[in-house]
């Protein structure tokens, strides 16, 4: 009996009723199939050619596959679609993944040694690697004319380049750690054109970023440390832009542009400054008014921001300066983004100098309340020492208060604990308490000098249902899935029905709807019977967001 059936999956494991091995199942398999792979080690190499397949471990299984030995890739696909899953990739003599003309996605997965490049991506066919980790080889990834994305991958202890890009491909690379390359951490070369985003490159052996023969990368919020040769540099006939890099402790000059290159750097830190306050400002205040809506909030924390600015020039010209607390109270409804404004608030104080460290210490009231009469001042007293130099973030504070009928007294002991301790040391942490705009009122009513240790009351409104719309949206690129404009109308009309609710939670409830969308999208994708095409899986139809409000 054969087990081809299309799409169905086919099991490989040591067992009766099983495929003994990986390629035996690909002789059986048809386009669509996945191969499931119980835990074990399987000394092989694999070829697919002209077939779309899925290759997966087992749910919580490791699953190695060594081709350690063979003058062959250990995976080496034509054409087609091929899908690698949670699967460890053992090479010594080749490459481990040699991909040419296919639909390739590797998530999860880990590649170690190789002869040549670890990973390589030919042709013109998209593919998404995520979530991988690549080391101990003599190259990286090469990527050679194809689109796709590189997202949450770590590069490690290579002899050679990190990364490489070249033959005018133009991938999006992102969120990815480059470390220990004996030569360059990325060579962008051939007139390509990628997007490298929010990754981190140290420890190379010659440039951070290299690019070279008419390539025009977009280099943004890169970190380049401790390598050989210049953080960033540009060609000959070089283009493109540097936006909000960070280059430090590199060879001069941090960022190093040919005198024909067009290149354009924009608010980056050149090498021996990276700790600069001005540079660190404007990227924080970048990530605040990159915040969807929330106008009333963005102009209280510049006004506050001006202020200690002002102060630190009046400092400096030898100026009296008043005593200024850093404390804060940020009142509203939740999900409307106070936890991380509180955290953006941290790192402005550190940019401008008010804070050591900016570091973001979040708790509540279980964090704080101990079980006996005693304890709570011993905990709450640990709490605040550890946040000293940040922001000590206590939401739902007003449950500490005896109204709120949660504990009483030992609720009152840490807020009493914490006034003392607010005004002795208000230049050494910054204590901000969230919660409801009523419940806060009752807070700073427990102690008769709590109200008055606080600067500043910042409210927070409720989203629009049009700003909640755009979370939404937001989410859904931020996961790589395109939302159908069709469900616009869809959304703005739930939220608006649904916002008036006590208990509604803004973006929280906006998340939770997203998840359940991407919910609904898998189970109607399941059921086509085949694996669905890359912009399918991307695709968020009106039928996904309306099973996911009706569920």
């Amino acid at each position: 009996m054969s087990l081809s059936t299309p799409g169905r999956t086919l099991l490989v494991a040591r067992r009766p009723g099983a495929f003994p091995t990986i390629g035996d199942a690909l002789l059986e398999a048809s386009d669509g199939a996945v191969i499931t792979i119980a835990g074990g080690e399987y000394a092989e190499t694999v070829e697919v050619a002209g077939l779309r397949v899925t290759l997966a471990a087992a749910k919580g299984a490791s699953v190695v596959i060594d081709g350690r030995g063979a003058d062959r890739p250990v995976v080496r696909s034509l054409g087609g679609g091929l899908v690698l899953d949670g699967i460890e990739l053992l090479a010594d003599t080749s490459s481990a993944v040699v991909a040419d003309d296919t639909e390739l996605v590797m998530d999860r997965c880990t590649v170690s040694g190789g002869r040549g490049p670890a990973i390589i991506l030919r042709g013109t066919v998209g593919f998404a690697l995520t979530g991988c980790v690549i080391s101990a080889a003599e190259q990286g990834i090469v990527v050679d004319g194809a689109p796709g994305r590189i997202e949450d991958t770590t590069v490690e202890d290579v002899t050679g380049d990190g990364i490489t890009i070249g033959s005018g491909a133009d991938p999006v690379v992102r969120n990815c750690t480059v470390t220990g390359c004996g030569l360059r951490g990325f060579y962008v070369y051939q007139y390509a054109r990628p997007v490298i985003e929010d990754c981190v490159i140290s420890n190379a052996g010659h440039e951070g970023i290299a690019v070279a023969h008419r390539s025009t990368p977009v280099l943004k919020r890169c970190r380049v440390s401790e390598v050989g040769g210049s953080g960033i540099a540009f060609g000959s006939g070089c283009g493109g832009s540097v936006t909000a890099c960070r280059v430090e402790n590199t060879a001069e000059p941090g960022i190093s542009i040919s005198d024909s290159a067009t290149a354009t750097v924009t608010a980056a830190a050149p090498a021996g400054h990276g700790a600069s306050g001005d540079f660190e400002l404007d990227d924080m205040l970048a990530e605040l008014d990159a915040m969807i809506g929330l106008p009333g909030v963005k102009e209280e924390v510049r006004a506050l921001v001006d202020e200690l600015q002002v102060n630190e020039w009046r400092r400096r010209a030898g100026l009296p300066v008043g005593t200024a607390g850093h404390h804060l109270i940020f009142a509203g409804a939740p999900g409307t983004g106070k936890t991380t404004v509180a955290r953006i608030y941290g790192k402005l104080l550190k940019a401008l100098g008010v804070l050591p460290a900016g570091q973001f210490r979040e708790v509540s009231r279980r964090d704080l309340v101990g079980q006996y009469i005693g304890h709570t001042a011993e905990k709450t007293a640990t709490v605040f020492e550890e946040a000293k130099g940040g922001v000590l973030f206590i939401d739902e504070a007003y449950t500490l208060t005896r109204l709120a009928g949660s504990g009483g007294d030992f609720g009152q002991e840490a807020i009493d604990t914490l006034v003392p301790l607010m005004e002795e040391h208000r230049d050494e942490v910054a204590v901000i308490v969230a919660g409801y705009t009523g419940e806060m009122v009752d807070f700073l009513a427990a102690n008769p000098g709590l109200a008055s240790r606080f600067g500043k009351t910042i409210e927070f409104e409720n989203y629009s249902p049009a700003e909640l719309l755009a979370i939404f949206a937001r989410m859904a690129s931020a996961g790589d899935y395109e939302l159908d404009p069709g469900a616009g109308p869809v959304l703005t009309g739930h939220f608006g029905r649904v916002s008036g609710d006590v208990n509604f939670g803004n973006a929280r409830d906006a998340r939770l709807l997203f998840e359940k969308a991407r919910t609904a999208q898998a189970q109607r994708l399941r059921l086509l019977g085949r694996m669905p095409e890359v912009e399918e899986l991307r695709g968020l139809h009106v039928a996904d967001v309306e099973a996911a409000i009706a569920r």
